[in-house]
């Protein structure tokens, strides 16, 4: 074993020695983690494998448990990210910092940085929801379950966007950079590696050095596993939806007496192995050139999807709609971030399902986006990089939400869609929003055709994504890891997939079940961690301040 590295740093610690091995198949990675994480998920894959219906139960069981247990702290914690982060953005001694040397300018253009972002920490879910979030929360959000309004009717209308901005706003983007910031200070401005521990460090010292350290890197390996396969698990169905839309293909759904059709069993495993074979080989490939291309190209497509909505669409329902849903969402701002129902009343019920939920889902995201934001913004002020990544992202999910979102709605109000999309599986809204939007014909299926494209280009930037994350996080914060790890970590992480989707099929309802169900347990501990890193940073950043200010005062004597 070697010490890679060892970083002093002045008022907080001894220094970071992340130990990795010399030779062997594991040549350049820490043991500990490596080992450990594998163990965990091989575990679970197993289970899940070998006793299904066992897993799913369970899952579902502890799931709910915590849910009840931890739901007030996972939304006071969530709101607290967000204004945590607007302090340091515009307090002007934090807010001017730069993330590495004060000279340092950005590697990336702000364009391809904003591509990156938006294909890395949202892509697929803003496929999914784009119409379903709207659509979903006009038929149950906190005023209808609390009898103010009814489900689906034009009074309701603007409570659903209150919670739509609310769930893909300034707080789902301040939980990832909260650990994004937190790494990208810690690593650019103090030389310390890229890696979960680093962010902790300020408060934890050369205790990160052992067990300690490699437990913390454990969690965010492991959260990240599960917040990918959720994102995977969702992406592949929307593909699967939107295959059979354009086939006709039987095998590629299951019909339920009552229920819309939902992609089958063998229609999403076929899915989940083409796509993250494509994964894979693009992770094998590497970061640089080929991510920021795809990502790139994500947008463009983005942008040619959106623009569809905007010509054919309902772009003077959308207008109005994003004009009074802005002022009631940012009206309300304290409102949605801080408002914990009681677990055991139906604003409880609800808030578990969905709000709650959201977190969650972001939360086991954050250490892979947090991670990833980290490595492309090297340059940037925390200001622009906390205005950039979490207000500028929210405003365009914004536009979305209700130019897609809002032409929805705005059929099923005028009664042009008689319910097709409200009856719609989550996954298969968007397809029924274009379908009533546009016809049947040529233009449909080229437009559902570039969905496709969309997706599988969201999907395989996610995960080769991801398993670079993993193969940095196993190899103390080396980005230049071993190809065959990134091979292991894909492999391991598709069969993981392919396991909770059999065990969530066993449930007879949503094969996704299971995955969701595993997500909301990982995430519960990397939520501690972050409440942590908020504490790390606010620390480091106090005391570079201090010495700043001690520095000028020398200089001008």
């Amino acid at each position: 074993m070697e010490a890679r590295e060892v970083v002093k740093v002045k008022d907080l610690f001894d220094g970071i020695k992340i130990k990795v091995n010399t030779n062997g198949f594991y040549q350049g990675y820490s043991m500990p983690v490596s080992v450990i994480s594998k163990f965990v998920m091989s575990s679970l894959l197993i289970w899940a494998l070998i006793w299904p219906q066992s897993a799913n139960e369970s899952l579902g069981i502890t799931n709910t448990l915590l849910l009840g247990w931890f739901n007030e702290f996972y939304i006071l914690t969530v709101g607290g990210f967000a204004f945590f982060l607007l302090l340091i953005a515009f307090i002007p001694a934090t807010g001017k910092r730069i993330l590495g040397k004060q000279s340092e300018k950005p590697e990336f253009s702000t364009i391809s940085w904003f591509s990156m972002m938006f294909g890395a920490g949202l892509g697929v879910g803003l496929m999914v929801y784009s119409t379903a979030e709207p659509v979903g929360l006009w038929g149950s959000n906190p005023a209808i379950v609390a009898g103010e309004v009814e489900p689906y009717s034009a009074d309701a209308l603007t409570s659903s966007f209150r919670y739509a901005f609310t769930h893909f706003g300034f707080h789902m983007w301040a939980i990832y950079v909260v650990v994004g910031l937190t790494l990208a200070y810690l690593s650019y401005s103090r030389g310390l590696p890229l890696t979960i521990r680093t962010a902790l460090t300020p408060l934890f010292g050369r205790r990160m050095n052992g067990m300690l350290g490699h437990v913390f890197d454990i969690m965010g390996m492991v959260a990240t596993i599960l917040g990918i396969s959720v994102t995977i698990g969702f992406g592949v169905s929307q593909f699967v939806d939107g295959m059979y839309a354009i086939t006709d293909m039987a095998w590629l759904v299951k019909v339920t007496d009552g229920q819309a059709p939902q992609p089958s069993i063998v229609g999403l495993l076929t899915a989940l192995f083409l796509i993250m074979s494509l994964s894979i080989i693009s992770a094998v490939s590497g970061v640089g050139k080929g991510i920021k291309y795809l990502s790139n190209l994500n947008l463009v497509l983005s942008m040619g999807l959106l623009l569809t909505f905007v010509v054919f669409g309902s772009f003077l329902f959308a207008t109005t709609t994003y004009a009074t849903a802005l002022g009631d969402y940012l009206l309300h701002l304290v409102e949605v971030s801080f408002s914990a129902y009681p677990t055991d009343t139906p604003l409880g019920d609800w808030q578990k399902g969905w709000t709650t939920f959201y977190w969650a889902w972001q939360i086991a995201f954050a250490p892979f986006v947090g991670l990833f934001l980290a490595r492309i913004s090297r340059g940037r002020s925390l200001r622009e990089f906390v205005l950039g990544a979490m207000i500028a992202p929210a405003l365009f999910c914004f536009v979305w939400l209700v130019v897609v979102g809002g032409t929805a709605i705005d059929a099923e109000l005028s009664g042009l869609a008689n319910g097709a999309i409200i009856n719609a599986s989550v996954t298969n809204m968007l397809f029924e929003n274009l379908r009533v939007l546009l016809g049947n014909g040529l233009f449909l299926n080229l437009m559902t055709m570039m969905c496709l494209v969309l997706i599988v280009t969201f999907l395989v930037t996610s995960s080769d994504s991801g398993i670079l994350v993993l193969n940095t996080i196993a190899s103390g914060g080396n980005v230049h890891a071993s190809v065959r790890h990134r091979v292991l970590w894909g492999v391991l992480l598709t069969l993981l997939i392919a396991s909770l989707l059999i065990a969530g099929s066993e449930s007879g309802t949503d094969p996704r079940k299971a995955i969701q169900n595993a997500m909301v347990i990982g995430a519960l501990p990397f939520n501690v961690v972050m409440v942590m890193m908020c504490l790390s940073l606010g620390k480091v950043l106090f005391i570079d301040c201090k010495s700043s200010k001690k520095a000028l005062k020398h200089c001008t004597e």
